[in-house]
């Protein structure tokens, strides 16, 4: 399928409208907690597998131990994740982002997503798991959330 038709089918889906854009002034980077947040499908080891249409989230540890990619999207490319996972979890940057002084210091803990969701509308993400998820990053002093979609 050529991209000029999954683009036009993409811009034919219900999409939640923010009515605005909210904005707070952040603290300077150096002074910042900074946590990662993927759409990837991450998942340590043992825990459980996602399913179509999960809005949920697991909470990943701060370090690269025992993560596995469980993406469900077979259009998605896993190459590049399995040479070096810092393409979608880059928890190794950041750690030597804080050894420099460039970032205060790095979250304990981070989350993953699923990126491949059907319901476009995403209620479930933005009314239940979304608050959830940042209250899990308000708990552990995140500033800053580092974004990796996938």
């Amino acid at each position: 399928m050529g991209d000029e038709v999954v683009r036009a089918r993409a811009n034919a889906f219900d999409v939640w409208d923010f009515p605005g854009t909210p904005w707070t002034t952040p603290k300077p980077l150096s002074e910042s907690r900074v946590a990662i947040v993927t759409t990837a499908g991450l998942r340590p080891d043992g825990s459980r597998n996602w399913v179509p249409g999960d809005q949920g989230f697991v909470v990943l540890p701060g370090d690269r131990r025992d993560l596995t990619l469980a993406h469900t999207s077979q259009n998605f490319d896993r190459t590049a994740v399995l040479e070096d996972l810092n393409v979608v979890y880059p928890v190794d940057r950041l750690a030597e982002l804080a050894d420099r002084g460039v970032i205060a210091s790095v979250a304990t803990e981070h989350l993953a997503f699923m990126g491949a969701q059907r319901d476009h509308t995403l209620t479930t993400l933005r009314l239940d798991t979304g608050p959830a998820a940042a209250k899990v990053l308000r708990d552990d002093g995140v500033d800053v959330v580092l974004l990796t979609p996938v």
